[in-house]
């Protein structure tokens, strides 16, 4: 009797990403002074922050610009100069300088470094959020100054090392303070606006890996660029918006707000201001979540973390907090040391010396510690995004109000000296630096509490769509609410010009006018403001022609799901958990068990009635612990429309990956595509599928 499969068995092989297990070759980039005073230690990693270097020299105040505006002798720098007039604003990044930056060389896959601040895993971890299943179809918007060249490569790099789902088509975009594609502004050049723009989708990404990230590229630094590209990511449907950025008040400020950052239904946070005790403009405002900071670190507790107000009551240095001087006192805001707006709401880990890890290429050279409120804002717009979408017509700043048990109290530390103790104080419930905490989950960030009240809405992903320009359109969108007595409401970003969507039904009709392929993401919300979301391709062809254009959706799995495919059980795979894609980090692998098993792998497209020469094509490679060289006992078959296009089994098998591709020739509308994996009951056969494509022509 043949025995089960004992190596890489698909039965004992976790079906997540694996972590440290790999070693790296790291370069560390650091002054002569700094080499000479010793290595760093880079082995394995880890999830618990690394302490301080000690045989690193510290860089203190006294050799950084006298721009800086810390009064004592800090350990870190400011990526961007300070914004000393109303109307101008600056990053509030602050780079740690008493540790080493470190370059890669020799990249091996899931494998982050240690030592540069804390990854995600940490991150995940001392917030206690459901990263790995929620934020799904949700869009969180950066908005910052300048072009950042490497920002598409270098966050790919991040999510590499750190485990997360690689950002592949739809994750990502950048866009001018437009919300336009091109022209790009100026390059960010010696401004440090590229180091806010790595942290800023890095810790988009940490919070939220699901996550749909828009990076906004103002023009300047001024607020009119900037509140500019507030509303291009409002536009373009961010229903999460940070801003890493704040100046000084102005009387103008109540203006900026009407015109720039008073989105309801949208969470717009603002970082509170790195220079201790005071408010800064945008966070001053009523219309935004202010974010402040915390310093943390691991411990012996319950919880495992601890946190305190990042500061100290000399000032100079540390999360901002305060009066406005400007903005009036929203409704939710009852404490009584501010006649207006009281900074902050919420909070996160900022301090530098608790810093997290970003990684920028453009003028960093790799990974570097950094922190600031730069770091928390954007964090917390990711967990807002975890909630799901806020209710319409509402300020999201005001649901932490209602839920201030959902949050670790920071009671310790402060960010300068005061007369009313509580605005740079942390204390017992609310204060200044820290408002009502940080998150502990995220029930405290959506209005029904737990992310729209608990509900689950689910949208069925029609698949990917062909059409020809001049023809009628009819596409139903089907969506279903775990809770009962619920009135879904629909929505669709990117459809083809000349269709819409009924907000009502969900039917998607109208007549195709322009040659193209759009990227589509509807979404359908509840009453409670829980939403579910599914995106396809949408291709519109020449009438009378047909548009050459790949069909599939998800081709290569690299969303680290299966959709819009459907599968049976642990079919989408990442490398390292026992087979290698044939490009990417993601594949599908059938079968492998070892035992009486079946796998399914299966997708319906629309292929034009005008594209009667469609091929469908894909990567296979075989492996197996079969030894006859006569019998067929492990099967993968190939079908179209129930078809039979292709049968393989363990008696191909074969080391490395090959392309096979099949003429679909005179076969137009609805087409599945479907792949049946069958094993008998021993010894295990994989059919390992990467890179399918069904190109009309």
């Amino acid at each position: 009797m043949r025995s089960k499969r004992t190596s890489a068995s698909r039965a004992t092989v976790p079906h997540h990403r694996f972590r440290g297990s790999l070693s790296r070759a790291w370069v560390v980039l650091a002054s002569g002074a700094a080499l000479a005073a010793g290595a760093l230690s880079m082995a394995g990693a880890t999830a618990a922050h690394a302490a301080p270097m000690a045989h690193l020299p510290a860089v203190h105040a006294a050799s950084q610009p006298a721009a800086t505006g810390f009064t004592g002798p800090v350990d870190f720098k400011r990526a961007c100069a300070m914004a000393t007039k109303p109307g101008r604003e600056a990053c509030m990044a602050l780079i740690r300088t008493n540790v080493a930056h470190v370059a890669q060389s020799h990249l091996a896959p899931n494998a982050a470094p240690t030592g540069v601040g804390y990854g995600p895993n940490s991150l995940q971890a001392a917030y206690k959020l459901p990263s790995s299943t929620n934020g799904s179809g949700e869009t969180v918007a950066v908005v910052d100054a300048f072009d950042d060249p490497t920002a598409a490569a270098d966050l790919a790099q991040y999510r590499s090392d750190w485990g997360l789902p690689p950002c592949g088509s739809g994750c990502f975009e950048k866009v001018n303070q437009n919300g336009q594609t091109s022209p790009l502004p100026a390059s960010a050049g010696t401004t440090g606006w590229d180091v806010e723009e790595s942290l800023d989708i890095d810790m988009v990404s940490a919070a939220c890996p699901l996550c749909h990230i828009i990076l906004v590229e103002a023009s300047s630094a001024s607020t009119n660029a900037l509140g500019a590209g507030v509303n291009a990511a409002v536009a373009l449907g961010a229903d999460f918006v940070s801003n890493s950025y704040g100046g000084p008040e102005s009387t103008s400020d109540n203006t900026f707000d009407s015109e720039f950052y008073s989105h309801p239904g949208v969470a717009v946070t603002a970082s509170a201001g790195d220079s201790g005790f005071g408010v800064s403009y945008p966070a001053a405002s009523s219309a935004v979540v202010a974010v402040g900071g915390t310093s943390l670190t691991t411990s012996t507790n319950s919880r495992g973390w601890t946190e305190s107000v990042w500061g100290s009551t000399a000032g100079g240095e540390g999360t901002g907090s305060g009066c406005s001087a400007d903005s009036s006192k929203p409704s939710w805001q009852t404490d009584t040391g501010c006649a207006r707006r009281t900074d902050n709401d919420v909070a996160a880990d900022a301090d530098p010396n608790t810093g997290v890890a970003v990684y920028d290429t453009f003028s960093q050279g790799g990974y570097l510690e950094v922190g600031g409120t730069s770091a928390s804002a954007p964090f917390i717009a990711a967990v807002y995004a975890l909630a799901g979408t806020p209710t319409a017509g509402t300020n999201p700043a005001s649901y932490i109000y209602s839920h201030t048990s959902n949050l670790f109290d920071v009671t310790t530390g402060a960010d300068g000296s005061c007369s009313t103790a509580y605005l740079c104080h942390g204390e017992t419930g609310y204060d200044g630096p820290t408002g009502w905490g940080t998150p502990n989950g995220i029930t405290a960030f959506s209005q029904g509490g737990g992310g729209g009240g608990g509900n689950t809405v689910t949208v069925t992903n029609p698949g990917n769509q062909s059409t020809a320009t001049g023809s009628a359109v009819s596409l139903q969108i089907h969506a279903t609410d775990s809770a009962t007595g619920q009135t879904l409401t629909y929505s669709a970003t990117g459809l083809p010009t000349g269709l819409s969507i009924n907000s009502s039904t969900g039917l998607i009709s109208g007549t195709a006018s322009t040659a193209g392929t759009f990227s589509v993401t509807v979404k359908a919300t509840d009453t409670t403001g829980a939403s579910g979301s599914a995106s396809f391709t949408w291709t519109v062809s020449t009438a009378g022609g047909c548009t050459s254009s790949q069909l599939l959706g998800n081709p290569g799995f690299e969303t680290g799901s299966a959709a819009p495919w459907t599968s049976t059980a642990g079919v989408v795979n990442p490398n390292g958990a026992g087979e290698i894609s044939h490009s990417g980090s993601w594949y599908a692998w059938l079968d492998g068990y070892g035992t009486t098993h079946t796998d399914t792998l299966a997708q319906t497209v629309t292929i034009p009635a005008a594209c009667s020469h469609s091929t469908f094509s894909f990567w296979l490679h075989i492996d197996t612990s079969e030894t006859t060289t006569t019998t067929a006992f492990d099967k993968l078959t190939v079908t179209e429309n129930g078809t039979t296009i292709a049968t393989f089994s363990n008696l191909n098998h074969h080391s490395g990956y090959t392309q096979h591709s099949f003429s679909l020739a005179g076969i137009t509308g609805s087409v599945t595509i479907k792949f049946s994996g069958t094993e008998d009951i021993s010894l295990q056969t994989s059919f390992v599928i990467d890179d399918t494509a069904l190109t009309t022509g």
